[in-house]
C-alpha cells in the first residue's frame, strides 16, 4: 500500500474503533493494535494515536506501553487515557476529579495561534468521558485548551510533536472533533490524505491477482453486502477462476434464494445456487440453544461447502467477506480472547479436512467503506443499501427450536414487515430491521372465535455500525397498519409487539 498509514493503539476504549473510522473520513489509512502489540516494523507509520481506556493509570495494574520508537520521534495525538498516561509517567500529576466530567462540555479557553487548534475557538462542544483528571501538566507541557471544569483540557510537549486532549475527538458530540484531527494528522504530521474507494479498488485488484496467479477461488456468497462487494473485487482480478456458491439454508427471507440468484445473474458472476433447506433443518430439529443453532449451521454450512468446492478441480483459495471490525473485535486491548458475546461465522480459521488457503480482500474495510467501495465499482445501490441479515438467518430469530412451520410463519411475517418499509419510503431510514418469533402463544378473538396463536416482535434500528443502536420511531400509523397486515394476512400469529430497546443494554438479535 503506497499510502500514509497511522497507528491507533488500543487501550481497550470503547471508542477505539471510532477513532480509526474518523481517521478513514479523511481519506486516511488507520490501523488499530492493542497497546502491547506495538508492530515491529514502525517505519510504515507517519503518526500514532494513543487511544482512550476504561482503566486509570493510576492503578497497579494500569496499561503501560513501551513507546520506544513512537514519542518524540513520529507525531502523536494522545486521547483521553493517553494524555493522562503521558502527564502521570512524565513528570506531571493524575488525580480523581472531584467534578468529573462525562457527557457535553465545552471549551472555555483555546490558546490563540495554535495550529492544532485551527478553526476551533471557545465554546466549542467536546464529548468527555473520565473520572480521574490531570492536576499538573507533564515536564515540558504547555496548555493549549480547558473547559469550565477541567483546566488542562488539552496540551502539547515542547520539543516534540507530540498533543493530547482529555475529551473524545472521534464521537459526534465533539462537533470539531473532525477538524482536529485533520488540524493533527494533515497540517501538523503532513499525513497526505489519499486512501480513496477508487485506489482501494485498484490497489486491491492488483494485490489479488499477484497473489493469486492463475488459481481457482471458491467463495460462499450470502447475498449480503460484504460477500458482494468481495466477489466483484475477486472477479475484477481473476474473472471466470471465481466460483461462487450461493447456499440456501431453509432460513432465508421469502424468496430471497430466488431473487438473490437473478440478482447476481447481472453481475456477471460465476454463481451455482444450492438448496440444502432440509439438511440444515434436519440438523437443527430439537435445538434450542442459540450457540448451539449457532453452530449447527456453521457445521453444515461448511460440510456442504465443502462438498460443493471439491466438485471445482484444483480449487486452492477460499474467499470470506470478513471486514475490519471482525478482526479487531477478535483480539482484545491486553490482547486476548475478547468476551464471546455471540460467535462470529467468519473468524477463527477452517476445519482441518478443507485443505484451501484464505484470501480476504475486504478485511481492512468498515462497513460503511465496504458500500463506498461497491459503489465506486458501479454496484446497483438495491444490493449495496440492503440491511445486514445475520450470518444463522431466521435461525436466531426464532426463538427455541426451529420448525418448518415455524420458518414459514416467521418468512410471511418478515415479507409483510420489510416491504411495508419499502412502500412507505422507510427503508432506507433503517439501519436494519427484522421479526422475532416469540416462543408463546397468546390468546385472541377472530370472527367471534377464540384463538390461540403465535406472537412476533418487530425490531427495527439505526446505527453506523451495528456496535451501538437506537431503536427507529416509526411512525404509529405505519406500526397500525403492519400489525393489522401480518395478523390478518399470516396465519399463526395473533399479536404483534414493536421492540423499543437500544444497544447497549439490548443487543440487535435477540439470540
Amino acid at each position: 500500500m503506497q499510502h500514509d498509514k497511522i497507528l491507533i493503539l488500543d487501550f481497550g476504549s470503547q471508542y477505539t474503533q471510532l477513532i480509526a473510522r474518523r481517521v478513514r473520513e479523511l481519506n486516511i489509512y488507520s490501523e488499530i493494535h492493542p497497546f502491547n502489540k506495538i508492530p515491529t516494523e514502525l517505519s510504515e507509520y507517519k503518526a500514532v494515536i494513543l487511544s482512550g481506556s476504561p482503566m486509570s493509570v493510576r492503578s497497579e495494574d494500569a496499561f503501560h506501553p513501551d513507546l520506544k520508537g513512537l514519542r518524540g520521534e513520529k507525531p502523536m495525538l494522545a486521547v483521553c487515557y493517553g494524555a493522562q498516561y503521558l502527564a502521570h509517567f512524565s513528570g506531571g500529576e493524575v488525580a480523581e476529579s472531584n467534578t468529573r466530567e462525562y457527557g457535553r462540555a465545552n471549551l472555555s479557553y483555546v490558546k490563540e495561534g495554535e495550529t492544532f487548534f485551527k478553526g476551533i475557538t471557545e465554546g466549542s462542544q467536546v464529548w468527555m468521558s473520565h473520572s480521574d483528571t490531570i492536576k499538573t501538566l507533564p515536564t515540558n507541557g504547555q496548555l493549549l485548551a480547558s473547559t469550565h471544569d477541567v483546566k488542562n483540557a488539552a496540551f502539547k510537549i515542547e520539543g516534540e510533536t507530540t498533543y493530547a486532549i482529555q475529551f473524545h475527538p472521534e464521537v459526534y458530540h465533539s462537533t470539531d472533533g473532525k477538524q482536529l484531527l485533520e488540524n493533527f494528522l494533515v497540517d501538523i504530521a503532513n499525513v497526505n490524505p489519499d486512501w480513496t474507494p477508487d485506489s482501494f479498488v485498484e490497489e486491491t485488484v492488483d494485490g489479488l491477482k499477484a497473489q493469486l496467479g492463475d488459481d481457482k477461488v471458491v467463495l460462499g456468497l450470502s447475498g449480503g453486502v460484504d460477500s458482494s462487494v468481495a466477489a466483484m473485487l475477486l472477479h475484477k482480478a481473476i474473472g471466470e477462476n471465481l466460483y461462487c456458491i450461493f447456499v440456501n439454508n431453509g432460513l432465508l427471507r421469502k424468496d430471497e434464494f430466488s431473487q438473490v440468484l437473478e440478482q447476481y445473474k447481472g453481475m456477471g458472476l460465476n454463481v451455482k445456487g444450492v438448496d440444502a433447506s432440509k439438511r440444515f433443518l434436519d440438523a437443527l430439529a430439537g435445538l434450542s440453544d442459540p450457540e448451539l443453532k449457532r453452530k449447527a449451521i456453521g457445521r453444515v454450512f461448511i460440510e456442504v461447502f465443502d462438498d460443493e468446492a471439491n466438485q471445482i478441480e484444483n480449487v486452492k483459495w477460499l474467499a470470506q467477506g470478513t471486514i475490519y471490525p471482525d478482526v479487531i473485535e477478535s483480539v482484545s486491548a491486553t490482547g486476548g480472547p475478547s468476551a464471546t458475546i455471540k460467535s462470529h461465522h467468519n473468524v477463527g480459521g477452517l476445519p482441518d479436512f478443507m485443505k484451501l488457503k484464505i484470501v480476504e480482500p475486504l478485511k481492512a474495510l468498515f462497513k460503511d467503506e465496504v458500500r463506498r467501495v461497491g459503489a465506486s465499482m458501479g454496484m446497483e445501490q438495491q444490493l449495496l443499501g440492503r440491511h445486514p441479515f445475520p450470518g444463522p438467518g431466521l435461525a436466531i430469530r426464532i426463538l427455541g427450536d426451529i420448525t418448518s412451520e415455524k420458518v414459514r410463519i416467521l418468512q410471511e411475517v418478515d415479507a409483510v414487515f420489510i416491504n411495508g418499509l419499502k412502500d412507505a419510503g422507510l427503508y432506507d431510514k433503517v439501519w436494519q430491521a427484522g421479526a422475532i418469533l416469540l416462543p408463546v402463544n397468546s390468546v385472541g378473538v377472530m370472527g367471534d372465535e377464540r384463538t390461540y396463536e403465535k406472537c412476533v416482535a418487530l425490531r427495527a434500528v439505526e446505527s453506523t455500525d451495528g456496535m451501538t443502536a437506537d431503536w427507529v420511531n416509526l411512525p404509529y400509523e405505519f406500526l397500525q397498519k403492519t400489525s393489522n397486515d401480518i395478523i390478518n394476512k399470516v396465519k399463526g400469529v395473533n399479536r404483534v409487539v414493536y421492540d423499543i430497546s437500544s444497544k447497549p443494554p439490548a443487543t440487535i438479535e435477540w439470540e
